[in-house]
């Protein structure tokens, strides 16, 4: 039996860029409640995944107490919070006591340099779509240790990011060109409308790698959940890694198989 349960977000837990449902609240606390530990990685920053899971996992009932089988890799696993209340608190939950434990962000040249060659490869592609935008929101998005490429924005509708490159051919033509105008980093498609930008080996490589350093397990103890796991996807490197993966379409496809988990250990 695998202790280690590893997911991709969006797509994989949830609706792009919305908090899980009830019904994935529910089979997520029931396998914290059992001992499994929770290890979402994604490329969002840490404030969507308190947003898309945190937050709805304590609106459906989750005790902070079972958060300490909760694991957050951040922007690919380049950022790690855990949750550590002080021992015998009675303040209840309180997002102070997430923990950063690591970042490893990036320089802010390395940030315009990657932005540059988005926003040019965009542009000149035609699939810079900046009228789209709701007040407030961006398209090149700094998270620190990557920066994140999102067409239509973090706002817009579901529907209108899965109309905008279902087949992801529009972002792997602003790849390829982004590639040429910044060759010292690594450009990965995710999600709906987003590539994310990094420096080389700063993917879910070195996420999983060091998720497994911070919870001293080996790859045969986890069991990774994802959407984008063909060649160019960013759940791609998980497969590569010799991870045990499950490939999944939608949240719906991901609570199917925490239903099996939690039957063949016993805590449906």
């Amino acid at each position: 039996m695998k202790s280690i349960l590893s997911f991709d977000v969006d797509q994989t837990l949830n609706i792009a860029k919305t908090p899980i449902t009830s019904e994935i609240a529910h089979l997520l606390t029931s396998l914290l409640r059992a001992g499994f530990k929770i290890c979402p990685i994604s490329g969002q920053k840490f404030d969507q995944f308190l947003i898309q899971i945190v937050n709805p996992l304590l609106e459906n009932g989750a005790s902070p107490e079972i958060f300490k089988n909760l694991h957050l890799f951040v922007a690919q696993g380049t950022q790690y919070y855990r949750y550590e209340a002080p021992e015998n608190s009675s303040e209840g939950y309180s997002e102070a006591f997430w923990k950063k434990v690591y970042d490893f962000p990036l320089t802010s040249a390395q940030v315009k340099e990657i932005t540059s060659a988005l926003e040019q490869s965009a542009r000149e592609l035609g699939f810079w779509e900046e009228d789209k935008l709701k007040p407030g929101d961006e398209i090149i998005e700094n998270r620190l240790s990557q920066v994140t490429f999102s067409a239509l924005g973090q706002t817009a509708s579901t529907e209108e990011k899965y109309k905008w490159d279902p087949d992801c051919k529009k972002r792997a033509k602003i790849v390829e060109k982004a590639k040429l105008l910044a060759p010292d980093f690594e450009f990965e498609i995710g999600g709906t409308t987003s590539i994310n930008a990094f420096v080389p080996g700063m993917n879910k490589v070195f996420g999983m790698e060091h998720l497994m350093k911070e919870l001293s397990v080996e790859k045969s103890d986890i069991l990774y959940f994802g959407d984008m796991t063909q060649p160019g996807g960013n759940d791609y490197p998980v497969v590569e890694m010799g991870i045990d993966t499950i490939t999944v379409r939608s949240h719906e496809d991901t609570a199917y198989a925490l239903r099996g988990i939690l039957g063949v250990s016993g805590n449906l």
